[in-house]
């Protein structure tokens, strides 16, 4: 049955809220304080949300039952009556998703184009559906940080933290347009869940690099031709910092300038983890050993597999530890843990008074290793950045690791075909 006005001025206050239902989803919710607030319950496109329409006696049973008849009115219109509030001062071109498209139709153009459109489909796969149509100065933190809770429930921590970061960007550009006063994300710091801790691969202390060197070297547990293809793969592996993937599908196009003073690997996209192109500058010794794996294959592929026209299989070169006897102790993909150690343990004395400092910039080892993340700037990522240096760094280790076995020139890998 409807309320009646006796009924909600003798309504009291109890210990906890209650609510007088009035039909249609309108009710009064009154509180343990005393005060009498209008509320509606509603669905919009699948989910249960509320509306305010002030307290009582402010707004009596007449205005607020009004209230509902409009709320539904929108409701029946397709639209979302808490967006298109009665009274409400409602301006399209000030909503998340207005300013939204009007920044990142700033900036699209200096994006990589599949980066644009990996933020925009999160945008509108995760945000719009909440933040979409709301008033950019009335979008609250828990509201931006129920979006973020959303995409953390089905454990894509990673995108959840980039969502936060779009939806701040947005806030940051209304803020320089004149369109909102206030970032929400500034108020979740510590509110999002915690990355889970990364499982390293298994790598070896630098010290005991010698050991697995020389083990490698020795290397003949497939039968003579087998055993050359896995040994020159790992050694591959380990001079040029690559993953697995990234090895085993290497062609021989993709190699150039081997017999120069500049060889480099070219690796597509489609192998790349990022997706983007990645050169991979060759010391002498990689080069050297790219030069005869290519020379002895009948294959398009560097490293081919045991049937005519496929690569190395995917097991080939764990396997190949394993018989070495590093199973649980060693991983391929833990040769650019190896590389990264010591790459950044190296140290140079420069100036006066004399000081330490890195040898090899962080850049260029996460370029190395291919580790950068996401980049927005188009030219921020560039396949040949510090390409020279990257080669320098890559034939010090190469002269390091053949230091390691006692030598000083090129170790043949191959004898010759």
């Amino acid at each position: 049955m409807a309320l009646s006005e006796i009924q909600i001025k003798n309504a009291k206050a109890a210990e906890r809220p209650y609510k007088l239902a009035d039909g249609e989803g309108l009710f009064l919710l009154v509180k343990a304080n005393g005060s009498k607030l209008w509320r509606m319950k509603y669905r919009y496109r699948g989910k249960e949300k509320l509306l305010s329409f002030g307290a009582y006696p402010d707004v009596g049973i007449a205005a607020a039952r009004e209230l509902k008849t409009l709320a539904r009115a929108a409701l029946a219109e397709g639209k979302d009556p808490m967006v298109h509030k009665p009274g409400r001062d409602f301006e399209p071109e000030k909503t998340f998703k207005a300013v939204a498209e009007m920044w990142h139709k700033n900036r699209k153009s200096s994006l990589d184009p599949a980066h644009a459109k990996r933020v925009w489909s999160r945008m509108e796969r995760d945000v719009f559906p909440v933040l979409g149509e709301r008033m950019m100065h009335e979008i609250t933190p828990p509201e931006v940080l129920g979006v973020i809770r959303n995409i953390e429930e089905r454990g894509a921590l990673d995108i959840s933290r980039r969502a936060k970061q779009s939806i701040g960007q947005v806030f940051q550009f209304a803020i320089a347009s004149g369109l909102c006063d206030a970032d929400p994300t500034a108020h979740l710091r510590g509110a999002l869940k915690p990355r889970p801790r990364v499982k390293h691969m298994a790598k070896l202390p630098l010290a005991l690099l010698p050991e697995l060197i020389n083990k490698l070297d020795q290397y003949n547990e497939e039968g003579e031709r087998r055993s050359e293809i896995t040994r020159a793969a790992l050694t591959f592996a380990l001079l040029t910092w690559v993953r697995t993937k990234e090895l085993r599908f290497a062609k021989k196009h993709e190699f150039e300038d081997l017999e120069g003073n500049s060889p480099l690997w070219r690796i597509g996209p489609d192998r790349m983890k990022m997706h983007r192109e990645h050169i991979v500058p060759l010391s002498m010794q990689a080069a050297s050993l790219a030069k005869d794996m290519i020379a002895c294959s009948q294959s398009d592929y560097v490293f081919p597999g045991q049937k005519r026209g496929v690569p190395l299989s995917e097991n080939t070169m764990i396997y190949g530890l394993y018989r070495l006897g590093y199973h649980g102790r060693q991983t391929v993909h833990g040769f650019r843990g190896l590389a990264s150690t010591w790459a950044n343990e190296q140290l140079v004395e420069v100036g006066q008074p004399p000081m330490w400092i890195r040898k090899y910039h962080e850049d260029w080892v996460e370029l190395q290793l291919a580790h950068s993340e996401e980049n927005e700037v188009r030219g921020a990522y560039n396949a040949a950045e510090y390409l020279a240096p990257r080669r320098a760094m890559l034939q010090d280790w190469a002269n390091f690791l053949d230091a390691m076995r006692g030598k000083t020139g090129n170790v043949a890998i191959l004898r010759a075909a």
